[in-house]
């Protein structure tokens, strides 16, 4: 079988209809050309990549806090998709779970995009999410992880790594971010999504300087707790990006079909409960 043609589950994929949905006019960077990614859009790719379901992520280009777009595409995509939401951090419990039942799993922290002062009070949006078995979303870079260590090791708050944690790839295995990104495969809560590799990378395709990174997490946390990704449709991208070599890359990282099977699909069918 073809690796397009193995059943995945995209743990990480942004819907943007600017014209279903117009863009909040607050928002300072508002995605066009080939950045937006429709429904329509996501369903092509998914069919000719042998995509079953996906995990949508509330992104802060276009719309920030409105998930409006999301919402929609997962009430119409016939169980095929969940969300990660961008939730108020004084948000209650009530409104959360109004928007468990409306498929959004979780909740998207991204350090990279408002810094980490912005989140230093998000305690209590973490305390409710571990409350109700819904998911912290990070995604840092760089050192940042640090701030939500002693959070997450203190609170039992299922967590998911974006784009293998976006280490400093100069600073090598060793550097206190990605040492403490390890650290967290002791929680047992923690997952990481193999994914993104451009964001962090200072190579080309196929990223090779990013390899030692993801091997180091494969290592630490096992397939059991790594889930594969696109990042589709490439936000803000600093080089082209394309589904289909994506797909290859994780034949050339994961050889053995079975470890594939995992990566693809198991793993994200067992921590967020799709079926079929």
């Amino acid at each position: 079988m073809s690796v397009f043609q193995e059943p995945k589950i995209d743990c990480h994929v942004h819907v943007l209809d600017p014209v279903a949905f117009p863009y909040g006019e607050d928002i300072d960077y508002k995605p066009s050309g080939q950045e937006v990614g429709t429904p329509p859009q996501l369903e092509a790719a998914m069919r000719t990549y042998g995509v079953t379901h996906a995990l949508l992520v509330q992104p802060n280009s276009g719309y920030g806090p409105d998930n409006s777009c999301m919402l929609d595409a997962i009430a119409r995509g016939g169980g095929r998709y969940k969300g990660i939401a961008i939730i108020d951090f004084d948000a209650d419990l009530a409104a959360l779970r109004d928007l468990k039942a409306q498929g959004i799993i979780g909740a998207a922290f991204n350090p990279t995009f408002h810094g980490i002062e912005y989140y230093k009070k998000s305690a209590a949006l973490i305390e409710k999410l571990a409350q109700l078995d819904m998911f912290l979303q990070l995604q840092c870079e760089h050192d940042q992880l640090a701030l939500f260590v002693p959070w997450i090791e203190a609170m039992p708050v299922r967590v998911l790594i974006d784009h293998c944690g976006r280490p400093t790839v100069k600073d090598g295995l060793q550097q206190p971010g990605f040492q403490a990104l390890l650290r967290l495969t002791r929680t047992g809560r923690v997952s990481v999504k193999l994914s993104g590799y451009a964001k962090f990378s200072k190579l080309p395709y196929p990223f090779k300087d990013t390899w030692p990174f993801v091997r180091a997490i494969v290592e630490g946390f096992t397939l059991d707790q790594c889930l594969w990704a696109s990042d589709w449709p490439f936000l803000r991208s600093a080089q082209r990006q394309e589904y289909g070599p994506l797909v290859e890359l994780a034949e050339v990282l994961f050889p053995d079909p079975a470890a594939r099977r995992k990566l693809f699909c198991e793993t994200a069918r067992r921590l967020f409960g799709f079926c079929g």
